[in-house]
């Protein structure tokens, strides 16, 4: 295991968020801390308190894992694509570092942004609701699980793009509106029997809703089962990029 050649890259995409760190870091804790004050403030209004949580402190775990799945997605894609893009990613080939250990490191890194960006989107949600972690290992374990995750999935949206729009099409058209429809703002009792069955097919349900747990001992399906889902789509996307990098999709050519 080349250990120096992980740490390099590792620490050039870690030294990228802060030179960017006003659209890495503080554009969207700012947008999340928005959506505290108008989902908090007035929706919260007519509805104050879910199974015994108010309702500010109810969607925190939603907003958070929001966050943490549209930046693991955009910095773990971003990372690889930019490569590809100026060609370096040749260079990176031909050098004497393993498929593993670029895999490592450009997701290991997308994966330390996204959570410290949790990190300080939880500490920022303390300021304006209650908050209390009643599972805090459960908690951390979701908050990496679901980082690594999809930095993978990132990764490999990185190296199927070729465009810059083609980054943004997954997040924006499929990631944010199943992540909204995942009971990040609702619990899915709330809705009629047939919706209630539809979104159990949405897989980011059973993220949310085991970050819940962690939380308050709330979820809407079994944490064991939102953790299994996980689990599930973590070896999906190890397998996908085992492939790419064994068939050297959209990377050799």
């Amino acid at each position: 295991m080349n250990l120096h050649a992980i740490r390099a890259i590792y620490l050039f995409e870690m030294h990228r968020t802060w030179r960017t760190i006003m659209q890495s870091i503080i554009s969207p804790v700012i947008s999340t801390s928005l959506y505290f004050v108008v989902f908090g403030s007035a929706i919260g209004g007519r509805i104050p308190e879910i199974s015994g949580v108010p309702y500010g402190a109810f969607i925190v775990p939603g907003l958070v894992m929001l966050s943490l799945l549209t930046q693991s997605i955009s910095n773990a894609s971003f990372g690889i694509y930019f490569p590809k893009f100026t060609g370096t990613i040749y260079e990176l080939l031909s050098a004497p570092v393993s498929y593993l250990e670029i895999v490592i490191a450009y997701v290991g890194a997308a994966a330390s942004k996204s959570i410290i960006l949790g990190v300080i989107i939880l500490a920022t949600a303390a300021l304006f609701v209650p908050l209390r972690i009643e599972h805090p290992f459960i908690m951390v374990l979701f908050l990496v699980l679901t980082a690594v995750t999809f930095s993978l999935f990132g990764f490999i949206i990185g190296i199927w793009a070729d465009g810059f729009e083609k980054l943004q099409l997954v997040p924006l058209m499929i990631v944010t509106p199943l992540t909204f429809l995942g009971g990040s703002f609702y619990s899915i009792d709330m809705l009629p029997p047939f919706w209630r069955v539809v979104t159990l097919f949405n897989p980011v349900l059973y993220l949310v809703s085991g970050f819940r747990w962690s939380f308050y001992g709330l979820s809407d399906v079994h944490i064991g089962t939102s953790l299994g889902m996980t689990a599930v789509f973590l070896v999906v996307c190890i397998f996908i990029v085992r492939w790419m990098f064994k068939t050297g999709y959209r990377l050799k050519s």
